[in-house]
Formats: C-alpha cells, sequence, structure tokens
C-alpha cells in the first residue's frame, strides 16, 4: 500500500520514518520531496572496463554555493539527498524521479530507486543527463521524490541486519558502489535444469 501524505505525516510523528532534516513544504500527496546535495562522485577521464568484481574508483566534486555542476549528455554522476533517511521494519521506500526534471532529460536513477525496510543513511542518485545539452544541478534543488509502502508485516531480517548484506547502511554522501564485496556468481549451465516445451 502506498502511504498518502496523511499518513507519510503520521509516520513521521511516530519515528517510523525519520527524515533529518525534515521540511514540511516537502511533503507531496503521495510522496516527499528530497533534495540534492553538494557532494558528487564522478568517472575518471579515462578508459577500460567497468567490473562490477572490481572496486572501481570514482573523484569527488564539489558543488559551491550558489554554483551549478554541468551534467553533460550522456555522462552519469553518483549524488545523494541532503536527507538522511531512516525506515523502520515496516516500511519500504523508492526514490522517483520529479516529472519537470524528466521533461528536461534528468534520469534521478537507475534502476536502483529502492530503500529496503530498516535502511539509514542519505539516499544515493544515480543522475544521467539524457537530453541533448548540459543540465545544471544545484545543491538544494529539488531532485526527486520518496514514496513509502506499507510493508504485509514488518520485515524478519531488516536491511543491516547481520548477514543481509547490507552494503550502504549509514552511508554519508554519495556512495560508489560496493558491488565487489563478498562477489560471487552461480552456475548458470545445469544438466539436471528441466525442459519444457
Amino acid at each position: 500500500m502506498l502511504l498518502c501524505d496523511t499518513d507519510i505525516a503520521r509516520a513521521i510523528g511516530s519515528r517510523r520514518i525519520i527524515i533529518e532534516p525534515n521540511e514540511p513544504a516537502l511533503l507531496q500527496p503521495s510522496s516527499i520531496d528530497v533534495r540534492l546535495d553538494q557532494h558528487l562522485l564522478v568517472w575518471p577521464d579515462q578508459g577500460g572496463f567497468i567490473d562490477p568484481a572490481v572496486e572501481q574508483r570514482m573523484e569527488p566534486v564539489e558543488i559551491l554555493d550558489g554554483g551549478a555542476y554541468a551534467l553533460m549528455p550522456g555522462r552519469m554522476v553518483l549524488a545523494s539527498t541532503v536527507e538522511r533517511v531512516t525506515l523502520d521494519a515496516t516500511l519500504a521506500g523508492r526514490v522517483e524521479g520529479k516529472s519537470s526534471l524528466g521533461r528536461l532529460g534528468l534520469a534521478t536513477h537507475i534502476t536502483a530507486g529502492f530503500i529496503d525496510p530498516g535502511f539509514s543513511g542519505h539516499i544515493t542518485l544515480e543522475l544521467v543527463n539524457h537530453a541533448p545539452r548540459p543540465i545544471l544541478l544545484h545543491a538544494g534543488m529539488r531532485i526527486g521524490q520518496l514514496c513509502l509502502f506499507q510493508l504485509t508485516g514488518p520485515a524478519r531480517w531488516p536491511y543491516g541486519s547481520s548477514g543481509v548484506g547490507s552494503h550502504y547502511q549509514g552511508q554519508r554522501g554519495p556512495t560508489a558502489s560496493r558491488s565487489h564485496i563478498g562477489w560471487r556468481t552461480w552456475p548458470t549451465n545445469h544438466t539436471d535444469r528441466e525442459v519444457t516445451a
């Protein structure tokens, strides 16, 4: 069930969701807007492969007060929300883009907008410019909206629980991929696999 504005306000009041800093003017009919922090991570200008089995190096960039970062067409940066978000074991979330920014060609995340129950930290955003011209990113601007969902029951092992593999619990600012931690693959060629016609 998607929470409406009244239920989001109640969840904030009862601390089932904690948003720091909380700006009541950002509450929308079925979401709460989140803002762009000034810290970014950008890819260095070098060739080679991006291998999820290997730690990747990204370079920090800061948007100065009153300034903006020009995101070039076809480029991607990691950013984060100003807000630190904490969900209890009964809520999950999704970060979605703002329609006004989507109409300018800015994608707020690349399929990675899901937030598990129990998560606590700043939300990392994968910003991509799909427009034919550079898009200016201003620190503090509305960059997306957080939608909240009531689970059918509390999660048995919320994000951050031992053994779950919660690589991003407590993250501050944009956080590069940690896919290399505990990396493994599974066999895909099984002779005992049942074949159906």
